[in-house]
C-alpha cells in the first residue's frame, strides 16, 4: 500500500502589510488586494488593453517612468497626485488612451504592499472584479496561498478583508485555513455578502472616498467577476496571466 504524502494546501490571510514579517512567503502564491482602488484599477486596466503596469512605491520612481513615455498614475490620500496623467479610478483605465500603453503606478497602500511581497513564488492581483477567474486558477495550483491585504496606512481595513474572506470561502474545499485570520475574514464576508454595498459604505475608506465624490468607483469595485484577466508580476511589470 503506497502512503499518500500529498501536501495539504493551505490558505492564509495577512490583514495588513505591517504583519507581513510574521509570514513566510517562500514558495507561496501571494494574492495582493487593495479593493479601493489600486488592484481593482490594475485588473480593469489590463482588461481594457493596457500593455503592462509597473507598480512603484514612490512618486519619484513614477515620474521617472513618465519621462520614459509611460502613462503615470499616482494617488496619495485618495486623490490624484499633482503632475500625473491619471489617478486611482478604474474609470480612467477604461479610456482609449490607455490601449497598448505601459502604465507606471504608485498608490498610498497597494503598490507598497506588492513591493513588500516580492519573496513570494508568484504574485497575483486580486479584486472582486476578477474573483471567479482567480478562484478557478488557484484551485489548480499546488502551492500554499497567502492573501495580502493592503489595508490603510498599515492598519486593518474592511474591504480588503471582505475580499480575502470571499476568496477563502471560494477555496475552502481545496485549501485548509492556516490560522484564524482566514476564518475571521470568511465570517465577515458571509455576514456582508448579501448587501455588500451598504456594508462597504460604512467602511472608513469608503467614507474617505465619499468625501472625494468617488461613490461610482466604490460601486464599480464591488462588482464580482466582470473580468477574466488575472494580473501577474512578471519581472517588474504586471501583465495578464497566460494560462
Amino acid at each position: 500500500m503506497t502512503q499518500d504524502v500529498h501536501h495539504t494546501k493551505s490558505i492564509d490571510v495577512c490583514l495588513t502589510p505591517e504583519l507581513l514579517h510574521q509570514y513566510s512567503l517562500d514558495n507561496k502564491i501571494a494574492v495582493i488586494v487593495d479593493i479601493l482602488r489600486a488592484t481593482s484599477c490594475m485588473v480593469t486596466g489590463l482588461a481594457h488593453g493596457v500593455k503592462e503596469i509597473v507598480p512603484v512605491s514612490t512618486l519619484e520612481e513614477c515620474l521617472a517612468l513618465q519621462s520614459q513615455g509611460y502613462l503615470a498614475a499616482a494617488e496619495r490620500d485618495g486623490s490624484r497626485a499633482e503632475g500625473f496623467d491619471m489617478g486611482n479610478s478604474p474609470f480612467e483605465y477604461m479610456k482609449e488612451r490607455v490601449v497598448g500603453k505601459k502604465v507606471a503606478v504608485t498608490t498610498t497602500n497597494g503598490t507598497l504592499t506588492l513591493n513588500k511581497s516580492l519573496d513570494a513564488k508568484e504574485i497575483l492581483i486580486g479584486a472582486f472584479l476578477n474573483i471567479a477567474a482567480l478562484t478557478e486558477y488557484l484551485k489548480l495550483q499546488e502551492e500554499d496561498i497567502i492573501i495580502v491585504c493592503a489595508g490603510w496606512k498599515g492598519k486593518f481595513n474592511l474591504e480588503d478583508t471582505l475580499f480575502a474572506g470571499a476568496l477563502c470561502h471560494a477555496l475552502k474545499n481545496d485549501f485548509e485555513f492556516a490560522c484564524d485570520a482566514p476564518l475571521a475574514a470568511e465570517a465577515m464576508y458571509l455576514t456582508a455578502k448579501n448587501d455588500m454595498a451598504s456594508y462597504m459604505k460604512n467602511s472608513a475608506h469608503a467614507k474617505r472616498l465619499g468625501k472625494l465624490n468617488v461613490i461610482d468607483d466604490i460601486e464599480f469595485c464591488i462588482q464580482e467577476s466582470i473580468y477574466d484577466v488575472i494580473p501577474v508580476l512578471y519581472g517588474e511589470s504586471l501583465v495578464p496571466l497566460r494560462q
